[in-house]
């Protein structure tokens, strides 16, 4: 391992009297990319937010950082630097080592911070309305770097991560893969020594999470950067990282290469249930020549829907596959009567009546929309309330108390909570779990509300192997025991083979083929096989 850039000595965290992290020790090299792996709730992510100094300090421990400082002005660079003449003001650097929670100088912590980033999951963190170079002008500006040089600073760092071809388009506009690359853009405009990347791809489809994770590569390696990356998947380990570490229970189980760490990981992970094959109803929901166009500032006039004909059928898992930008997500939209269409029709089945979703009002759209779930990936929760509170009197179910516990427990456990995690959560914050916690508390959150149909969009995008079946099998329940109906937008071919009765392949706007679920999996070309696949263990 090259020199050390942070060294983690048994750590420890509680939280509300439960040990999460339990003395955990393992040191960071310079430009090196460490890979945490565990399921939901192991700890990953408070060990990150630990590592970067966020949040709240450990309850014991200690997270050194061994850095070079200059004695003129704030500019710090890693440890061996120290000797080599400051970039910015000329002087020597010379070595420190920053306990980071134990800091007294309020200053060369803020120093620090300033030179650490972060990719979150599940939020692009971007100036919508602004072009790409205008946010990265945005980054810039907010570590003050000489306005004289920033046009040209920022077109270096869009070109950095290949995104040059993009660098006047708005950011709403982009695929999710290229705001990925943006927010990175912003991240290294703050010259950070170490990034912390969580679930940075957990959305993306795999080709467009491959394009990403070769920029994090390239950025390891020309800025000597010290890379942490959480992941539930073990590609984006293979791909990304150097060395491996595997969380269970807030214990470090293994620490290694990453395929060694990841075949420990998978070990256990059994899907052995069978479900009868459903009877499925009459169609519950009918859509004709639907069309829905927006105009782009840059693009012109965009059909993101184009004449799109479906049914599906009362209890029916119904899939919707697609490379980005297919079309997708905007039908699901128009689904959920939250997008209105340009043309066309779609009519929902509400009891013994049909529902015009076209056309709006407390007697058409509006009455449908209370039987329809749909868990966006994009998905929040409310920060300041409790677990029972998001499930119940914050999204307005008006329960007593008794009552609201019991219908929370058991919609927990149709999210694939188990009965003793379900109980456990039920009083904490949506801080205090894991994001695959909060990803399934979303989930329950939808189902709570007893819909008709339910529309998951990329519902798997965050979530372990092993969760991802305790999931695959609460959908599967659902079906069987309260005659849900499904629709399932998603990225991740072995979810939707397992899960889906049949699927509709989008292209460019349009349904290109609907059909049994293996029959439409096998007419994917070779470039949507390898785009579409999502990583595996």
């Amino acid at each position: 391992m090259k020199a050390p850039l942070i060294t983690v000595d048994n750590l420890c965290m509680d939280f509300d009297g439960k040990r999460v992290l339990k003395n955990i020790s393992f040191e960071i090299g310079e430009g090196e990319i460490l890979g945490i792996i565990g399921r939901s709730g192991a700890g990953k992510t408070v060990l990150m937010h630990l590592i970067r100094g966020v949040e709240q300090p450990p309850t014991s421990g200690r997270i050194i950082y061994h850095v070079a400082a200059c004695g003129t002005c704030d500019y710090m660079d890693v440890g061996s630097s120290a000797g080599k003449t400051c970039p910015h003001c000329g002087a020597v650097l010379s070595a420190m080592d920053v306990d980071l929670w134990n800091e007294k100088d309020d200053e060369i912590r803020r120093r620090l911070m300033r030179r650490t980033a972060i990719m979150f999951q599940r939020t692009f963190a971007l100036y919508g309305d602004d072009r790409v170079i205008e946010n990265v002008l945005h980054a810039l500006d907010d570590i003050n770097y000489p306005q004289e040089k920033s046009i040209n600073r920022a077109a270096d760092l869009i070109d950095q991560v290949k995104l040059s071809h993009r660098m006047m388009h708005i950011a709403r506009d982009l695929s999710g893969g290229e705001k990925q690359r943006v927010v990175l853009a912003r991240q290294l405009a703050k010259e950070p020594f170490t990034l912390f990347a969580d679930e940075p791809t957990g959305t993306l489809d795999p080709g467009t999470a491959k394009v990403v994770h070769a920029m994090l590569i390239e950025a390891a390696k020309t800025n000597n950067m010290g890379i942490v990356v959480t992941s539930h998947f073990s590609q984006v380990i293979e791909d990304i990282a150097n060395r491996a570490m595997l969380l269970v229970d807030g214990n470090i189980a293994k620490m290694g290469a990453p395929k060694d760490v990841i075949a420990e990981f998978m070990k256990g992970c059994d899907d052995t249930e069978e479900f009868e094959e459903a009877e499925l109803g009459d169609h519950i929901v009918v859509a004709r020549d639907l069309v829905k166009r927006y105009i782009s500032v840059d693009r012109g006039v965009v059909k993101a829907v184009n004449g799109v004909t479906f049914d599906v059928s009362a209890k029916e898992i119904f899939g919707i596959i697609g490379k980005s930008g297919a079309g997708k997500t905007t039908l699901s939209g128009i689904m959920a009567g939250l997008i209105e269409p340009t043309s066309g029709e779609i009519n929902v089945r509400i009891g013994d009546e049909w529902v015009d979703m076209t056309k709006p009002g407390i007697d058409q759209r509006g009455r449908a929309t209370g039987y329809i779930g749909l868990l966006h990936q994009e998905y929040d929760l409310f920060p300041h309330r409790t677990v029972l509170d998001n499930l119940t009197d914050a999204i307005g179910l008006e329960f007593p108390k008794e009552l609201a516990m019991r219908k929370a427990l058991v919609t927990l456990k149709m999210a694939g909570f188990t009965d003793d995690k379900s109980k456990e959560i039920l009083d904490r914050m949506p801080a205090q779990l894991s994001e695959g916690e909060r990803h399934r508390v979303a989930l329950a959150q939808v189902l709570i509300r007893e819909p008709r149909i339910v529309i998951l969009d990329e519902p798997t995008g965050t979530m372990d192997p092993i969760t991802k079946i305790d999931v695959k099998h609460s959908i599967m329940h659902s079906r069987e025991e309260m005659d849900e109906t499904f629709i399932v937008v998603s990225h991740d071919m072995e979810f939707v083979r397992d899960i889906c009765d049949r699927l509709a392949l989008m292209r460019g706007g349009k349904i290109i083929q609907i059909g049994k679920t293996d029959e439409v999996l096998a007419i994917l070309t070779e470039e949507e096989r390898k785009i579409m696949s999502q990583p595996q263990a």
